[in-house]
């Protein structure tokens, strides 16, 4: 399981990697899919890392697909995150500093459903997840969505 450490400039320690993650809106605009990571039991949006040849859009619809079976258009930038005080640990021990870029993103096709990386899904109103074990500051992007406007830095 990965360890998450914060302390001041603590993310310097760590090798730059950038990631993506989706907020997907039920019909109703009122609840966001959620899956369950299988690393540590936590609550996230879909999303991973990005790789090399690809957007950052791509890369998003990537790791939804792979994360949740489903296909999934980026249609808007929510914001940018990252935090010079945090730091990844791998149990291999390589460290990481993230920089998130966090879409809206619309189903196009496909049926949700579980991979190796998740063990639950399910469609959350803000309210419910302040009743799960959320992974890192994934609410706060869910806020951020609901929103709307321009794209954020945060």
């Amino acid at each position: 399981m990965s360890q998450v450490l914060f302390g001041p400039k603590l993310g310097k320690e760590g090798k730059l990697r950038v990631g993506c993650s989706a907020t997907i809106f039920d019909t109703n605009r009122e609840k966001v899919l959620l899956t369950q990571r299988a690393d540590n039991g936590r609550w996230c949006l879909p999303g991973g890392g990005m790789e090399s040849g690809e957007s950052a859009a791509q890369a998003c619809e990537r790791e939804v697909w792979e994360e949740t079976g489903l296909k999934v258009c980026a249609t808007r930038l929510i914001g940018v995150y990252s935090n010079p005080d945090q730091l990844v640990i791998y149990p291999d021990g390589n460290k990481a500093f993230f920089i998130v870029l966090s879409f809206e993103a619309e189903i196009i096709e496909g049926e949700l459903g579980l991979s190796n990386e998740t063990t639950n899904f399910g469609y959350y109103s803000l309210q419910e997840m302040d009743f799960l074990p959320m992974h890192g500051q994934h609410k706060q992007r869910v806020e951020d969505a609901l929103l709307g406007g321009e794209a954020l830095i945060k």
